[in-house]
C-alpha cells in the first residue's frame, strides 16, 4: 500500500505560485495512478488533478486547469503539483492519493489520505 506525505504548502499573494510535493512509500508506486484533492474550510474534499503511472496522461479540475501542473518522478516516487496565478479561491489542504486509473473517474483508490498540506492564497 502507497503511504503519502505532502510539503509544500505555505501563504501566498494572489498571483503567486507555489510547489507542492508528495513522497510516497512503497514499491509499487511507479505502478498507480496519483491525484492531488483539496478541502477548504467547511467544504468537502474535492479533486483538483490526477497523473497516469508513467506521466503520459494528465486530468485537472476546471477551476484550475491553465494554471495548475501535475507531474511525477518515479524514480524519486514524487508527485508534484506546480501552482501559478493561485487565487484566494486556492485556499485549501491539499493532499495527495492513489486515484482510480480511469483518470476520467476522478476517485480515490484506496481510501490512504496523508496529513495534506496547507496552501493560504491572500487577496
Amino acid at each position: 500500500q502507497v503511504q503519502t506525505v505532502e510539503s509544500g504548502g505555505g501563504l501566498v499573494e494572489a498571483g503567486g505560485s507555489l510547489r507542492l510535493s508528495c513522497a510516497a512509500s512503497g514499491r509499487s508506486f511507479n505502478s498507480y495512478a496519483m491525484g492531488w484533492f483539496r478541502q477548504a474550510p467547511g467544504k468537502e474534499r474535492v479533486f483538483v488533478a490526477s497523473i497516469n503511472w508513467s506521466g503520459t496522461a494528465t486530468k485537472y479540475a476546471d477551476s484550475v486547469k491553465g494554471r495548475f501542473t501535475i507531474s511525477r518522478d518515479n524514480g524519486k516516487n514524487t508527485v508534484y503539483l506546480q501552482m501559478n496565478s493561485l487565487k484566494p479561491e486556492d485556499t485549501a489542504v491539499y493532499y495527495c492519493v492513489v486515484v482510480n486509473p480511469q483518470l476520467r473517474i476522478q476517485r480515490p483508490l484506496i481510501d490512504a489520505w496523508g496529513q495534506g498540506t496547507q496552501v493560504t492564497v491572500s487577496a
